[in-house]
């Protein structure tokens, strides 16, 4: 009888697929990135065992759920591992690596392929990728992208990366795009967990001995924190690289990146009343009226002058004690090329530095 072979959170990429065996609800709250949900109890199964365990017994739980778990890999096992290869090397978790991965792990090794559990389940998932996300951040060289709001720094992070670079994009990952009108249209962000799932994982993909180019982000995107390590870490840069744009460009790009807003006026005056404590409703109601006749580039513009610069200025200066100072890129062209053209430039000029201090 082929045993399963224990695995960690360390053994991941020794595995050819990653398969998490817990209910779907449980799978969206969070898993390994990557990991496909194969569940073998369903949600609602799940709370009727859950139910007989507590108001019956545990024997009449486990008769329960053996049945259903049994029905649930069989049909797995017809649907999407009939086409498996023989040296196929499954990895499989579930809640605390108990009885529902140890069922599954247990059948596929008995068909001939040489399937993992991991040791411990999500839970000691959960607990490496808090470990290590308190850890990890020192280990690279951050390259601070800072600006305005609507300097284009998420549209530079995008060619850096087409580029090649080594690019951390927060707000990618958080599903938002870091302000109070940040939210992405028909896209809800993932849960802390998920996103900081999301965080490690990149984290670990990276090469510590290339820079790595992060956008300057306050302690949370939306509504999601930023882990606390990786916060310090973009903090203790003494430097940021500095993007500076024209007021026109800034307005062309915004209601280009919010164009929903434009299409649906109003889910932005909807937006616009979280901000009455901030600054009254007469103003509030100034606002209103310039997206009611359509006064687009106004509106913009008066945003980002009386509440996203104020703001912002505020913030970068504090943990950016140089930013007055720092290396300056202009910004002369907000299409996908000039965008390309400016990353380039940055990588080669990064190239130059790094060959003089050599």
């Amino acid at each position: 009888m082929r045993k399963v072979t224990p695995a960690t959170v360390a053994h991941l990429a020794d595995f050819d697929e990653i398969i998490d065996v817990r209910t779907p609800a449980e799978f969206a709250e969070d898993h390994i990135p990557g990991a496909v949900n194969y569940p073998v109890l369903s949600n609602e199964e799940r709370v009727i065992v859950g139910t007989l365990y507590k108001q019956a017994s545990d024997f009449e739980a486990k008769k329960v759920g053996a049945a259903l778990i049994a029905r649930n890999i069989a049909n797995h096992l017809e649907a999407h591992f009939a086409d498996k290869p023989k040296n196929w090397r499954p990895l499989i978790y579930c809640w605390r690596g108990g009885n529902r991965s140890g069922a599954m792990a247990h059948i596929l090794n008995q068909v001939g392929w040489r399937a993992g559990k991991l040791e411990g389940g999500y839970k000691s998932y959960r607990s490496a990728v808090l470990e290590e996300l308190a850890t990890l951040p020192d280990k690279f060289r951050l390259n601070v992208v800072c600006g305005l709001t609507g300097s284009g720094k998420s549209r530079l992070l995008q060619a850096l990366h087409m580029l090649g670079a080594q690019v951390l994009d927060l707000e990618q990952l958080a599903a938002h795009r870091g302000s109070i009108l940040g939210n992405l249209p028909d896209i809800a962000q993932p849960s802390q967990k998920m996103f900081d799932s999301l965080i490690w994982w990149q984290l670990r993909q990276l090469d510590p001995e290339r820079p790595i180019y992060i956008e300057a982000e306050s302690k949370k995107v939306g509504r999601l924190r930023v882990p606390e390590a990786l916060i310090s870490a973009m903090w203790l840069e003494p430097k940021c690289l500095r993007m500076e744009i024209s007021s026109e460009h800034r307005v062309a790009l915004l209601k280009s990146e919010y164009g929903h807003f434009l299409q649906d006026p109003a889910s932005l005056n909807a937006k616009l009343e979280f901000l009455t404590r901030t600054y009254g409703h007469e103003q509030i109601g100034k606002w209103k009226a310039l997206v009611n006749s359509g006064q687009w580039d106004t509106l913009v513009l008066e945003l980002l002058e009386k509440h996203y610069d104020p703001f912002y200025t505020k913030s970068i200066t504090h943990h950016y004690p140089d930013y007055d100072h720092a290396a300056t890129v202009m910004v002369t062209d907000i299409s996908e090329a000039g965008m390309l053209a400016l990353a380039r430039t940055i990588l080669e000029q990064h190239q130059d530095d790094m060959s003089r201090s050599s």
